[in-house]
């Protein structure tokens, strides 16, 4: 298998070419191509020399993805799932907002956390994506953009796998989106959502990014996380939300949890109030998720009133609460649905 092209940095690209025995512009030109440009085969970069190109052929490839399905949904989401060159699957979601277009994208086939609600889960983790299998979904979806006359506006990275499990691809895959003579992503339109894997918030703490952080909390206290996501036996809640006021001393930055509500498990109002006394003094955003239900999982969805009054009671305690609106769901959008209805077909 060649190497990925969009595994490169632009300075490695640079170097590359004049390890070739051209000028080191050309690393520039081809990183224009990939970014800018954005064309699927290297034959179309049509200002390098014919020499050059079969070179970039020879030595690179250029398509990391083919598309096995897509789905589209009433509400203008978009969920492909894309096959990869040794016959894995991954799922990108391309999600229309009123203030634009954001791809959730997947750093790992397949998933070890074992969160007990969530389909990415079944069937284990596979191995880690690359760099630049997780860049070429974004290319791709700006590549179907671009027909529209539109742009990727904000990543999230939220799609299946547990990207600090993946830190360092996930951190080459960033600084590659936000590179001013890339695709120029701000900072500030990119979230990375983990479930809290602490040595890997410490360290992103350290980075000195503008990039936001999410964490996949569910539940208000360490018994109950327990039971719903295994990881926390490893890092337990409090050793979680030590390395969040890190994060937060260190940054100074919002942090967002995600709080999926499951019906008669996490959704009581005690719930709700112990979670209020947990974030009380965090400047942060929890983001209610309305359980989706995976036939495998048997879990039910909070009710509406249940829902709202879990809301009330956030609010009332001053916390910044958000309920999420819910998208492509008549096209199995939710996280691993899809792959896993595949893996079921094989």
């Amino acid at each position: 298998m060649k190497p990925l092209i969009y595994d490169f940095t632009l300075e490695e690209l640079v170097e590359w070419a004049k390890d070739n025995g051209e000028p080191a512009f050309r690393g520039g030109q081809i990183f224009d191509w990939l970014y800018v440009k954005r064309v699927s085969d290297f034959d179309s970069m049509s200002n390098l020399p014919k020499s050059l190109r079969a070179k970039l052929d020879e030595q690179f490839s250029i398509n990391a993805l083919s598309e096995i399905t897509k789905l589209e949904s009433k509400d203008g989401t978009v969920k492909f799932l894309f096959g990869l060159h040794d016959d894995h699957a991954i799922e990108t979601v391309i999600m229309k907002h009123n203030y634009g277009n954001s791809v959730c994208v997947t750093t790992q086939v397949g998933c070890r956390i074992g969160c007990t609600f969530c389909a990415s889960t079944l069937g284990g983790l596979k191995r880690d994506l690359t760099a630049g299998e997780i860049v070429a979904q974004v290319v791709r979806s700006q590549q179907i953009l671009d027909a529209r006359g539109e742009r990727v506006s904000s990543i999230v990275i939220m799609g299946t796998g547990e990207p600090f499990e993946n830190y360092d691809a996930t951190m080459r895959f960033l600084r590659l989106m936000i590179h001013e003579k890339g695709l120029n992503i701000g900072q500030r339109h990119i979230t990375v959502s983990t479930s809290g894997i602490v040595p890997s918030i410490y360290k992103f703490a350290d980075e000195d990014t503008q990039i936001n952080l999410a964490i996949s909390i569910h539940a208000p206290n360490d018994a109950l996380r327990s039971k719903l996501m295994p990881v926390n036996r490893r890092y337990p809640f409090d050793e979680v939300m030590e390395s969040l006021r890190y994060y937060q001393a260190k940054t100074g930055r919002r942090i967002s949890f995600e709080y999926a509500l499951i019906g008669g498990v996490n959704d009581q109002p005690e719930h709700a109030e112990e979670l209020a006394g947990v974030l009380k003094h965090m400047l942060c955003h929890v983001n209610l998720i309305p359980v989706n239900y995976v036939p495998e999982r048997k879990y039910v969805r909070t009710s509406r009133n249940d829902i709202f009054q879990f809301q009330r009671i956030l609010a009332d305690q001053g916390i910044n609460v958000t309920i999420r609106r819910e998208q492509g769901h008549d096209i199995a959008a939710a996280c691993g649905q899809l792959r896993a209805k595949h893996m079921e077909l094989r």
